[in-house]
């Protein structure tokens, strides 16, 4: 179910915001109470609230006569109090995003935003930045989309990582096939998660050398030993410090030149 939702509440109502001044408004508004308590008071012109309270720390109401709200934030104050209420309502709220399916639990939509949700029974999915959603011709067998992402090689996996997991597909075609780089280490890099996905070497602790796996595909081999990956931003070795990867190309340069 959907546990996030929106306050509204509607009348002829007295507005006060105090910090450093006092401001006072009286008129028929809207008031909305989001999920994070950000207050907004709109009346009938333009786009911009006659009062507003950014995330505050606290909101309070009470519904015995006439309906009172409080917001506090630090030293800011925001009452909002209605002599003539008509309407207070909560209704149910998501992130809005872009459609990228359906969802086949309930058939309500599934939009993507910071991951993949459904904007029915709220059923959420974490999605990597870099990936994308397939269209749905490619589907999981379970209903839901593929998404592809690039982690060494191009996967295409399903949104729920319990049908189709991208670690285990990245630890299939990737652990163990990197030695480790320091000199008197004769271990392998494990494809590990860690945060986020790693190659890490298998003596940890007694070696703790790790490296998250970019965002690219693997494109061939840095002088050091570890993959060299082709990203958005260019080709890097696996070792994001490494400085053989790029001294290659500029040492066939100067050649050229000569």
């Amino acid at each position: 179910m959907i546990d996030d939702a929106i306050r509204v509440l509607a009348g002829d109502c007295t507005v006060i915001a105090e910090d450093a001044d006092r401001e006072e408004y009286r008129g028929r508004v809207t008031t909305i109470v989001k999920p994070d308590n950000t207050v907004l008071v709109h009346d009938i012109d333009g786009y911009q609230p006659v009062a507003w309270l950014t995330r505050a720390d606290s909101v309070s109401s009470d519904r015995a006569d006439d309906f009172t709200l409080v917001a506090k934030k630090g030293t800011q104050t925001l009452r909002i109090a209605a002599h003539d209420r008509d309407g207070f309502a909560t209704y149910p709220a998501s992130a809005a995003g872009t459609p990228v399916g359906h969802c086949p639990d309930c058939g309500a939509a599934l939009v993507r935003s910071s991951g993949v949700h459904c904007v029915g029974c709220g059923d959420r999915y974490g999605v990597p930045a870099d990936a994308t959603i397939r269209d749905e011709q490619c589907d999981c067998d379970c209903g839901l989309p593929r998404m592809r992402v690039e982690r060494g090689l191009a996967f295409n996996v399903c949104l729920d990582r319990s049908c189709e997991s991208l670690d285990a597909a990245v630890r299939e075609a990737f652990d163990r096939e990197w030695d480790c780089p320091e000199p008197d280490c004769d271990g392998d890099l494990r494809i590990l998660r860690r945060g986020g996905l790693i190659a890490g070497c298998e003596h940890y602790p007694d070696c703790d050398t790790g490296f998250a796996v970019p965002a690219g595909v693997v494109d061939g081999e840095c002088g050091c030993g570890l993959p060299t990956f082709e990203t958005a931003s260019g080709t890097r070795c696996l070792d994001p410090t490494c400085e053989k990867g790029l001294a290659r190309p500029l040492e066939a340069d100067s050649a050229a030149d000569d």
